[in-house]
């Protein structure tokens, strides 16, 4: 028995789409997850509203899916709005349209149900015999960070959540914050930098990052900066799915890209344009986690050096869960 169903993941800056065939044994891609950068959360952070031209944008990727979505019949269809329209005052009209378009309500979700999702979709792929755990992933997208650390490969699901934070710190959120200057001064940094280390300690109180046995990063920033640090020169969804890389060579990436002008990070080839303002404060936001990774699972006596780059995430995880939801009440 197998579901067909539609997933839609609306982040701070960009939206994804996402179309598969679901089943007890995983899942099958019909559409290939589709990704447009509208940047939904411009200042939202500051006004607390949508802006009428980052509606603008958001509105255009929606008509588009809406036209993608017109040949298939699907059994359900879910759309998941994130840390942008949870800090909305104006999220109504938003709401409104997407119920026009596409026939269903946003659902707009808390940190948590996001960082459940998120895992669900990144450890889809994941072969415990490989990759040791507990799983910590970590979804880093433009308003929010999600770490999520979960499944024993003994006792419980490698799906299985077992702690999870969402920090209100995302490469959007940092960069319209601290890195307004081109480039960045480093005073700037420095202010990012202890922002970020506060917020990290908070999600510390929550997750323990000391039993991280593999550590998985999801969602634009993981992958564009797993791209530069092996050298891509145009980004490569193939390539970089599943790399491996040391947060050493991650760390010297983050910090070049972060330090680099607009101009600069352009001419590497691999950032999409809809990123190049806030891929830097993404960059510092992965490697300070990378940091507390490293001086924690190393104060526990199993230091985790590595970090493994998957293109799986959140709209894999709606997807994934909505089809065996569908499944269950089948019966």
């Amino acid at each position: 028995m197998a579901v067909t169903v539609a997933g839609i993941d609306c982040g701070t800056n960009s939206i994804r789409l996402m179309v598969a065939t679901v089943s007890e044994k995983g899942m099958e891609a019909i559409v290939p997850r589709v990704m447009r950068v509208v940047r939904l959360g411009q200042d939202v952070d500051k006004t607390h509203e949508f802006s009428p031209e980052a509606l603008a944008r958001t509105f255009a990727a929606i008509d588009e899916f809406a036209r993608i979505l017109e040949p298939y019949q699907v059994d359900g269809i879910r759309f998941v709005a994130t840390s942008a329209t949870r800090d909305a005052r104006n999220r109504r009209e938003f709401e409104d349209y997407v119920q026009k378009k596409l026939m269903v309500r946003p659902d707009v979700i808390p940190g948590t149900e996001e960082a459940r999702l998120s895992f669900l979709g990144a450890t889809s792929v994941i072969d415990s015999a490989l990759h040791k755990p507990p799983y910590l992933v970590m979804d880093l997208g433009g308003g929010s960070t999600e770490l999520v650390l979960g499944g024993d490969g003994v006792a419980s699901p490698d799906h299985q959540v077992r702690q999870a934070y969402s920090m209100d710190m995302g490469s959007v959120r940092v960069s319209e914050r601290h890195l307004v200057s081109d480039p960045p001064r480093q005073e700037e940094i420095q202010a990012a930098t202890e922002d970020v280390d506060q917020a990290i300690d908070e999600a510390c109180k929550q997750v323990d990052l000391s039993a991280t046995g593999t550590f998985i990063g999801v969602s634009g920033t993981a992958t564009t900066m797993a791209s530069v640090a092996i050298g891509l020169t145009s980004y490569d969804h193939d390539a970089i799915d599943g790399q491996v890389i040391s947060f050493d060579r991650m760390e010297e990436a983050d910090d070049e890209v972060l330090r680099m002008t607009r101009d600069q990070r352009g001419r590497l080839g691999v950032i999409h344009p809809g990123r190049l303002d806030v891929i830097g404060g993404g960059a510092l936001v992965l490697t300070e986690i990378m940091k507390r990774i490293r001086k924690d699972t190393a104060a526990a006596g199993h230091e985790v050096d590595q970090v493994m780059v998957s293109e799986h995430g959140l709209v894999e995880g709606i997807v994934r869960d909505l089809g065996l939801r569908l499944l269950q009440a089948q019966g």
